[in-house]
């Protein structure tokens, strides 16, 4: 038995005081007892959240050199001195690296050959030095190649403000624009900015603002006011760099406006009206505009329509609609368009050249991977910048060739050490559900490792958003996979794996589905000897934390510990208040709760109001005091009415990280030291040390 039961009956438990608070709602009385840790600025919530962390800190004692240990682990095998590969634009090279024992990039350019002396543009070390937390948003240079704009959070609240640097002179200017999302679109004569400004309090981002440069923000204007709370707008300009575009999304529908980018005081014109359930993206491709759309197509489709005839009246069809293949991406230059489209739950990349030869597939040689269109700033070009990954394969960047398909490898992640991607395997599971539907389920694992029955699996998922889960290397998974333990990952309905279906049916009164999908996987793992009894864990964070908050309610005897990070588990309390961040907008994802219909629903599964008397299996629940996507309360009222509520004695855990938010620390290397808990705490349970 783990040191942590030993540890956790010793340790005096925290104990959150109960203030009962009546939520009523279609004539149903909740009691909160614990409504009141919302209260972010109340000295007795800080104190509260501080004995959790202490208690952990006391529990897991004996875990800390194996923390530490994991850490270095992991850490030792990052090459400490690294350079991205260079990208053009514009007449320059631009390069991000890192140096050796240092937290954050240095972001860096060369003019017109790599040969050229290094010019820093940030270095984000000196400008992260004075905060706990730092993160550079996005960064956009000036079409005059003078000016820097990049957006800073040092809070965690994903609240960036922009500022700009002369990064011929080094000078800051004095423009500072606050509350926005980090991202500007510069105007062709490099005098004009547009951003979009959030609202402090939901962190919507609502407003679109254009911005002199040399002006104080009070002189801003305001060019676009979304005025419908379920929709987010942003701003961002074509790779054709000819237009500025306004996209405001909701779950369900979008709506795009256009304006060119040499007539920054125009007016920006509305490219098709937002229909109800109407998504579409459009891509600027010289003389036409492609809209991928799921116009009388689920799984969308391609069109096409000349710049100057937006109506849907003009759009033609390039791509029909696929009945089992989810169109996901449209990228479009000069010369030919990559299509990238979801096939058995892969992506792959299809070259189609404008040239009237036939279209192909790119192929990679492995059956489980992830391939992607790189950073590709430019319009002109025959050269495509493509990333690649797989469970097995680092990070890894090519040049393809399009024409005449040769793929050359410019870098691929290093591994400090003895690593050998030989050593480790990946395959392709269909897990039958209960209602006949085939799961497909990942599994990677170090050779060696063999299906008997007698080791551990961590399984992971998420199945919210239409979020795919894609496969990817993770040098933390190399720490689990070299112990023994096998590493699945559940592509459940609510994801979009396998075509919008995929996604409808596990979303809004079909979110049950995902809950079930992956109860069916971690059953069948365990029937099938993939895991040994008593040591099948789980994890998900955020959306993937209200999975694990629903799992653990509906079959707790499944699981052998699991990991709950940032979780979304105060359903029906957070849906209903449209005060705090993001509820507004996910009306189309769960439901809303206003409808006694979807308030019943959400009822049923959601982890706060379905904790029950009964054994939980040990637990770890991770937040951020700065959360901007769930509120660090959800977390913490849900452990304090755990402890109040189940029956057993194992280990249950809150940490809260007190200087950070919804990503966790900030830092090249800081990450890990959360991802060296969660694991110490799973090979603890699990019996694996050194």
């Amino acid at each position: 038995m783990s040191k942590m039961y030993e540890s956790a009956l010793k340790n005096k438990v925290p104990k959150a005081k109960r203030v009962d608070f009546v939520l009523e709602k279609h004539g149903d009385q909740r009691i909160d007892p614990y409504y009141w840790l919302n209260q972010r600025e109340n000295p007795e919530v800080i104190r509260y959240l501080e004995e959790e962390n202490a208690y952990r800190e006391a529990v897991t004692q004996h875990l800390r050199p194996f923390e530490q240990a994991l850490y270095e682990e992991m850490t030792a095998k990052i090459k400490q001195t690294d350079m991205s590969v260079p990208y053009y634009y514009n007449g320059y090279y631009y390069l991000t690296r890192y140096e050796a024992g240092k937290e954050y990039p240095v972001y860096s350019r060369k003019k017109g050959d790599l040969s050229a002396l290094e010019k820093v543009l940030l270095d984000v070390n000196e400008l992260a030095a004075p905060y706990q937390y730092y993160d550079i948003g996005s960064k956009s240079m000036s079409p005059d190649n003078r000016i820097l704009a990049y957006g800073e959070d040092c809070v965690s609240r994903r609240l960036y403000t922009l500022r700009f640097k002369n990064v011929e002179t080094g000078e800051m200017l004095e423009d500072v624009l606050k509350e926005t999302t980090g991202a500007a679109v510069w105007s062709a004569d490099s005098k004009v900015v547009f951003y979009s400004r959030k609202d402090p309090g939901t962190l919507r981002p609502y407003v679109i603002m254009r911005h002199i440069i040399g002006t104080a923000q009070a002189e801003d204007e305001v060019v676009y006011e979304e005025k419908d709370d379920t929709f987010n707008v942003y701003v961002y300009k074509t790779r054709t760099d000819e237009y500025s575009v306004i996209g405001a999304v909701a779950t369900l529908t979008t709506e795009y406006r256009i304006l060119p980018s040499n007539e920054p005081y125009g007016q920006f014109s509305v490219f098709q009206p937002r229909e109800r359930k109407h998504e579409y993206d459009i891509i600027h491709d010289g003389d036409r505009w492609l809209v991928r759309t799921n116009w009388e197509a689920e799984n969308f489709r391609l069109m096409a329509t000349p710049d100057g005839k937006t109506a849907r009246s003009n759009w033609e069809e390039v791509l029909p609609h696929h009945p089992t293949q989810f169109l996901e991406d449209v990228d479009a230059f000069r010369d030919f368009l990559v299509i990238t489209r979801r096939v058995d739950g892969i992506e792959k990349l299809q070259i189609r050249p404008k040239n009237g030869r036939a279209p192909w597939y790119i192929d990679f040689g492995e059956e489980l991977y992830s391939a992607y269109v790189g950073t590709n700033p430019e319009y002109n070009i025959t050269t495509l910048r493509i990333g690649y990954t797989s469970y097995t394969t680092p990070s890894t960047t090519y040049d393809y060739e399009v024409f005449t398909k040769q793929m050359v490898l410019l870098k691929q992640q290093e591994i400090v050490g003895d690593f050998d991607k030989e050593l480790y395997e990946s395959k392709r599971i269909w897990v039958p559900a209960r209602d006949g539907v085939e799961i497909p389920l990942s599994l990677v694992y170090k050779k060696g490792w063999e299906q008997d029955g007698q080791h551990p699996l961590l399984l992971y998922g998420y199945g919210s958003y239409g979020h795919s889960l894609d496969p990817y290397f993770s040098i933390a998974r190399l720490s689990l996979l070299d112990r023994g333990v096998a590493y699945a990952v559940a592509h459940i309905r609510g994801g979009q794996e396998l075509g919008r279906q995929w996604y409808e049916n596990g979303k809004l009164l079909k979110k049950q589905n995902t809950f079930n999908d992956f109860i069916d996987c971690g059953e069948y793992l365990l029937k099938h000897q993939f895991a040994a009894p008593g040591q099948l864990y789980a994890m998900g964070g955020s959306a993937g934390g209200l999975l694990m908050g629903a799992v653990l309610n509906q079959r707790p005897e499944l699981w052998g510990g699991v990991v709950a990070a940032v979780p979304f588990v105060d359903v029906v309390t957070t849906m209903l208040d449209d005060s705090i961040p993001l509820t507004t907008g996910e009306y189309d994802e769960w439901g809303n709760p206003n409808d006694p219909v979807y308030y019943l629903y959400m009822l049923s599964y959601s982890p706060y109001d379905q904790v029950k008397a009964q054994k939980y299996p040990p637990l770890l629940v991770t937040t951020g005091l700065h959360d901007s996507q769930v509120q660090y309360w959800e977390p913490a009222k849900w452990v304090a009415k755990l402890r109040d509520t189940k029956t057993d004695a194992h280990p249950l855990l809150l940490y809260c990280d007190m200087e950070t938010g919804h990503g966790g620390a900030s830092g090249r290397f800081k990450q890990y030291k959360d991802v060296a808990m969660e694991y110490a705490f799973l090979l603890d349970l699990a019996g694996v040390k050194g």
